[in-house]
C-alpha cells in the first residue's frame, strides 16, 4: 500500500479562464500576437498589447474587449521595454501572464548573412525576449506568481536553410526559457515556450505559397502548416491556472516535423 501524500491538490478549472487575469503580449499587433491577444481576451483576460505598430495594437486592444489596451513598444530597445512596461503597471496595476510573441525572420544564405541582419533578428528574438521577461519577471517576482510564455520555433531544434540568424536567435530563446524556469520556478513563476512550425499568417502564407510550401509540407508528418489560433490555444492552456506544473518545456506545434 502506498502512503498517501499529505498535499492535496485543488480540483483544476478546466475552462481555462483568464478572468481578472493581466496578460502583455509583445508583438500583439499581428499574426500569431494578434490571436493569442484576441484568445486571452476572449477568455476574460485585460491584455496589454506590445507592439511597434501603434494603430494596429489599438485596433487589436479594441477587439480583445475587456478594458485591453495597446503600449507602444520596441522590444529591442531597453528604454521602451522599461517605459512600456511602467506604462501596463501604472494602467492594470500587475502582470499576470507574459507572452513574447515579437519576432522576426529575415532570410539569407549563410555566407551572405550581413552583420546588420544578424544583429537585427538577435536584437528582436532575443535580446527582446530578455529585456521584457527581465522587466517583467521583477513585478512577477514581487507578486509571487505569473506565467511566462515564449514563442520559439521548431527552428530551434533543426537547422533550417536560409535560417542561421533565425535558428540561432530561437535556440537561444530556449535556452533562455530553461534557465529563467530554473531560476524562478521556485518563486511561484513558469517560463515555458511554443515551437511552431510554419503558421499561416499573412506573413506565412505569403512566403511558404506555392511550389516551395507545398515541399515542406510533405516533410510534415500531419501533411500542413499551422494556424495561428492553434498556437494560441497552447498559449490559453500554459497561461491557465491548469498549467501550474508545466515549467521549462518547449512544446512542438509542428504536426511532427521535428519527431524524425
Amino acid at each position: 500500500m502506498t502512503q498517501a501524500s499529505s498535499e492535496s491538490l485543488a480540483p483544476l478549472d478546466l475552462s481555462f479562464t483568464l478572468d481578472k487575469k493581466v496578460a502583455v503580449v509583445t508583438g500583439g499587433a499581428s499574426g500569431i500576437g494578434r490571436d493569442i491577444s484576441l484568445t486571452f481576451g476572449a477568455k476574460g483576460a485585460r491584455v496589454a498589447v506590445l507592439d511597434i505598430q501603434a494603430a494596429a495594437a489599438a485596433e487589436v486592444a479594441a477587439a480583445s474587449g475587456t478594458g485591453s489596451r495597446a503600449f507602444l513598444c520596441d522590444v529591442s530597445e531597453a528604454g521602451s521595454v522599461v517605459g512600456a512596461i511602467d506604462d501596463v503597471v501604472g494602467h492594470f496595476g500587475r502582470i499576470d501572464v507574459l507572452v513574447n510573441c515579437a519576432g522576426v525572420a529575415l532570410i539569407e544564405p549563410a555566407e551572405d548573412l550581413s552583420v546588420e541582419t544578424w544583429d537585427a533578428t538577435l536584437g528582436i528574438n532575443l535580446r527582446g525576449a530578455f529585456l521584457v521577461c527581465q522587466q517583467v519577471g521583477r513585478h512577477m517576482l514581487s507578486a509571487g506568481a505569473g506565467r511566462v510564455i515564449n514563442i520559439a520555433s521548431q527552428a530551434a531544434s533543426v537547422g533550417l536553410e536560409g535560417h542561421l540568424a533565425y535558428c540561432a536567435s530561437k535556440a537561444g530563446l530556449i535556452g533562455l526559457t530553461r534557465a529563467l524556469a530554473v531560476e524562478w520556478g521556485g518563486r511561484g513563476i513558469s517560463v515555458n515556450a511554443i515551437s511552431p512550425t510554419v503558421v499561416l499568417t499573412d506573413l506565412g502564407r505569403n512566403v511558404w505559397a506555392g511550389e516551395k510550401g507545398e515541399a515542406f509540407k510533405k516533410l510534415i508528418p500531419s501533411g500542413r502548416f499551422a494556424y495561428p489560433c492553434e498556437i494560441a490555444a497552447v498559449a490559453l492552456f500554459l497561461a491557465s491556472d491548469a498549467a501550474a506544473m508545466i515549467n521549462g518545456a518547449d512544446i512542438p506545434v509542428d504536426g511532427g516535423y521535428t519527431a524524425r
